[in-house]
């Protein structure tokens, strides 16, 4: 009887290893809801019929993408689980995670007279409504610093400079603490800028050594500029990945393939025709940078429903929303936001959802009241992430550090009150409120997104 007993319980271990060992090669297989045990991967990546590399290119992409795999991951750190989206500090001074599914819009435009000799962008000018009788019962003008700023809120750190090596510093200290992995730079070509602001290319690479330092990496926010074309749109990919692909803080995504390509997102997208898109972002366009050393994921904007089919067109691996006004547009709206996630799963695409703490740009648009969204201490950030965590996505931007002009903006802020105006606060909150919902939530979406994975 011992001996029948213990063949049993052998025969009970062999059976229980046997479906251990199955539940465990089902979790390699490419999950049925398109997400991927690589995450934030994209199964799409090359795989769609239009852009099908030719078998010796993907030898080639193969090598690049062994030799990029060592600037994905920063040193000291090692990845959890099968996940590339989370990376545990194992230095001393860091006992924490940070995401690189969290990705956040950043701004280097600001100016001030100690480094700048003037100030730029704090003296926004009030930008007049399009219709002149709307726009002639409102204020005109522009701001007058320090203490009068274009922003509802006013910073902790001043109406500071971007070229502050000190303020860049407090910056990427508190993205850090905000547990955002990527951060997503505002760019324009060397010698362009923004209608109100100067050129900022220079600051790139302390930018780029700064987010180093943070263990954070740095994707590229290409704004539209006066002749953007989809040539010239050639031109700024090749002059990015030439200039800053070799930097450690480059970002790159990692595809449940192995395939290892940098992201771009692509800022009103919709100004360009499809048919112009499709030359550069589809294997047989004319000057196509598939399959070459320029290839990238490539995010388009969606505001109205008619873009995704648009964006689909023009050859796009991803759709973003980027507006922190739920309602504001089609794409910004969050009942909308499974359509848009159904129907990139359909056509392989990647669904980035932008959330934000709430939006207040009247210090610049004194007219646009009606878009404005409080912040109810928190509750309405609280909501975007929830929306977003409901259509399950592998990556979330969050709409911004530090956009203050649209009061968007999670970089501290303080009490303020002159004999003129009376500031936004974060209160009855501390300063650093949004930047700790802002890891909490990212904690909690990463757990989600190992459920997700199982």
């Amino acid at each position: 009887m011992t001996r029948l007993r213990r063949k049993a319980l052998v025969a009970l271990f062999l059976f229980t290893l046997f479906i251990f060992g199955a539940m465990m090669g089902l979790r390699t297989l490419k999950p049925s809801d398109g997400f991927s045990d690589l995450a934030p991967g994209m199964d799409f990546i090359g795989e769609r019929s239009d852009r099908r590399r030719l078998d010796v290119k993907d030898a080639a992409a193969a090598a690049a993408a062994a030799a990029a795999a060592a600037v994905v991951v920063s040193p000291g750190q090692f990845h959890t689980g099968n996940s590339d989206t989370k990376v545990v500090f194992t230095k001393s001074d860091r006992d924490y995670s940070i995401f690189y599914d969290v990705h956040i819009f950043y701004y280097l435009w600001y100016g001030s007279p100690g480094m700048d000799n003037k100030y730029i962008h704090w003296d926004h000018v009030l930008v007049p409504h399009w219709d002149p009788k709307i726009a002639a019962s409102h204020a005109q003008g522009r701001h007058a610093p320090p203490d009068d700023i274009a922003s509802s809120f006013y910073p902790e750190l001043g109406p500071y400079s971007s070229r502050d090596p000190k303020v860049l510093e407090s910056h990427m200290a508190q993205i850090e603490a905000a547990a955002a992995g990527v951060l997503v730079l505002s760019w324009y070509p060397p010698g362009v800028a923004d209608d109100h602001g100067e050129p900022t290319e220079d600051l790139v690479p302390a930018v780029m050594d700064a987010a180093h330092r943070h263990s954070i990496k740095v994707a590229f926010h290409i704004q539209p500029y006066k002749g953007r074309t989809d040539q010239s749109m050639h031109d700024n990919i090749k002059y990015i990945i030439d200039k800053y692909g070799e930097h450690s803080a480059f970002y790159r995504f990692r595809s449940s393939t192995g395939r290892v390509l940098p992201l771009f997102y692509i800022y009103d997208s919709y100004l360009m025709p499809p048919e112009s898109w499709a030359e550069l972002l589809t294997i047989k366009g004319s000057h196509s940078i598939r399959g070459t050393p320029y290839d990238g994921v490539f995010v388009a904007l969606i505001v109205e429903e008619r873009h995704k089919h648009d964006i689909l067109a023009s050859g796009f691996d991803g759709i973003y929303t980027y507006f922190a006004s739920n309602g504001f547009s089609f794409g910004s709206s969050h009942q909308n936001w499974k359509a848009v996630k159904e129907f990139c799963d359909a056509n392989n695409l990647l669904f980035i959802p932008s959330v934000g703490p709430g939006y207040v740009d009247t210090a610049v648009r004194p007219w646009n009241n009606h878009n404005t969204r409080n912040r109810v201490n928190g509750r309405y950030y609280d909501t975007s992430l929830q929306a977003a965590l409901s259509v399950r996505p592998e990556i979330v931007t969050i709409t911004s550090f530090n956009q203050w002009h649209e009061g968007t903006q999670i970089e501290k802020a303080v009490p303020k009150k002159t004999v003129t105006r009376l500031y936004l606060d974060y209160q009855p909150n501390l300063p650093d409120h949004y930047l700790e919902l802002t890891r909490q939530w990212a904690e909690n979406f990463n757990k989600e997104k190992d459920k997700w994975l199982m």
